[in-house]
């Protein structure tokens, strides 16, 4: 499998003044910034694509592309902890190898250029996250088709964390501090604390000292375990997954509140994408537990199987959502 790789993204925590506090998260990031699926930012807006076949020539999302020969396919922020970057690569080429095409990986730095791209069909399929799917499936015209069960669930919980050695016991013992969040539209990362808020008459902007984006579980954790700010909300299977594999950062952090059960993020199809192309891709993640490459791509993933989706397992994110914008928080 070749990698054509355009450029490498940067981390970019927005707002945090402290030079010395960002060179810090930047020096913990150079071992695996040959990793980055999409984490972080970068001044240069271009997309990177990566091509599962053979060193060709690619080109950019923004080029209409009339090669049907070729499944454009992108990766939500925050999908899968870093280290699962080149397992994902796999997966992508083994779905599109599975249709007979070749397969080109997209990559931009937020949940919202994802939709955009899906909804203008630059994009074929994409793993997106809960929040996006369930606020923008209509807006953006895509479709859901598969969820993975992931630790023998198809849902998960959000977490908010603290580090180990702090005296938070509660959300409200955050007041005035530094919050981190991932991604503006994240379910996991903004809505659920932002939800909590709500709940007790506050704001992010009115109740946190200050907060910082991270666009990335993983920064966050990292920068709740480095004390970089005081709290976080996090993806649960993201921080069981290094907590299970890697704990050099989850071991210095606690968890002091979950959230309820949200439907787990999965794959979904443009618009402009045939039927009969979209149940193929469909019979491809259904089946992938039942060959000898797809048990090993996904046992890495620590994806047991991909099952059908169910819009019921997305209804209390719209309910969030919706909660939040009667209170003027959205």
């Amino acid at each position: 499998m070749s990698l054509v790789m355009n450029d490498i993204h940067s981390l970019n925590i927005a707002n945090l003044s402290q030079r010395v506090i960002i060179k810090q998260i930047v020096r913990a990031l150079i071992p695996v910034a040959a990793f980055l699926l999409f984490w972080g930012c970068n001044d240069n807006p271009e997309t990177t694509l990566v091509d599962f076949s053979r060193r060709v020539a690619v080109q950019q999302p923004g080029e209409k592309k009339s090669d049907t020969s070729v499944l454009r396919v992108a990766v939500g922020a925050m999908i899968s902890p870093r280290e699962t970057a080149d397992q994902y690569y796999a997966l992508l080429g083994y779905i599109a190898d599975q249709t007979g095409r070749k397969g080109e990986l997209i990559q931009r730095r937020t949940y919202s250029q994802i939709n955009e791209l899906l909804a203008k069909g630059r994009v074929d399929v994409a793993f997106i996250c809960s929040g996006p799917y369930a606020t923008g499936k209509d807006i953006f015209n895509f479709q859901a088709l598969a969820v993975p069960l992931v630790r023998n669930k198809h849902t998960y919980r959000s977490y908010l964390i603290v580090h180990e050695d702090s005296a938070y016991r509660d959300l409200t013992d955050l007041r005035g501090k530094v919050f981190a969040f991932t991604d503006p539209e994240s379910n996991t990362g903004a809505l659920v604390p932002s939800y909590w808020l709500s709940q007790q008459g506050e704001t992010p902007d009115s109740f946190f000292g200050k907060v910082v984006y991270t666009y990335s579980h993983d920064n966050s954790i990292m920068a709740v375990a480095k004390s970089l700010v005081d709290g976080a909300t996090v993806h649960e299977q993201i921080w069981e997954y290094y907590n299970e594999r890697d704990p050099v950062f989850t071991s210095k952090t606690r968890i002091i509140k979950k959230s309820d059960e949200f439907g787990n993020p999965l794959m979904v199809a443009g618009g402009h994408i045939p039927d009969e192309m979209k149940e193929t891709i469909r019979d491809i993640l259904f089946k992938m537990n039942q060959s000898d490459e797809g048990k090993k791509l996904l046992k890495e993933l620590m994806i047991q199987k991909f099952v059908a989706p169910d819009d019921q397992w997305y209804l209390p994110i719209v309910a969030m959502k919706q909660q939040c914008a009667i209170k003027g928080l959205q």
